[in-house]
């Protein structure tokens, strides 16, 4: 398992290998305010410890999934529950942020918002 860290567009060895967990798709952290991604970890926490060694503020920090070949953002992860803000499910209930989020996905691993 290697976690990347992209603040640009991911390369095809980088999808290859963050693949390599799950076949269909990655598990994703993603920082909101910096527009970065942390991707390919067995469980969304271990890509959000990434971002917060590499100076991320957890609240700004949502856990999605990347479906390469739906080319969907899936917006449910345990990282997710945060009654302090407002999301009291795994699955992010804001949909300026769900937006937010898919705008920084599709920079990142490619795919035309719908």
């Amino acid at each position: 398992m290697k976690i990347h860290l992209l603040e640009e567009h991911a390369t095809p060895q980088q999808v290859e290998e963050m693949l390599q967990v799950f076949k269909t798709f990655i598990k994703l952290a993603i920082d909101v305010e910096r527009g970065i991604v942390a991707g390919g970890s067995e469980m969304h926490y271990q890509c959000e410890q990434v971002l917060l060694d590499a100076g991320s503020r957890q609240e700004d920090i949502w856990g999605a999934d990347w479906l390469p070949d739906e080319k969907t953002v899936k917006f449910e992860a345990l990282i997710n529950i945060r009654p302090r803000q407002n999301n009291r499910s795994m699955v992010i209930q804001d949909a300026a942020l769900r937006s937010r989020i898919e705008k920084i996905v599709r920079a990142v691993f490619g795919g035309a918002q719908e």
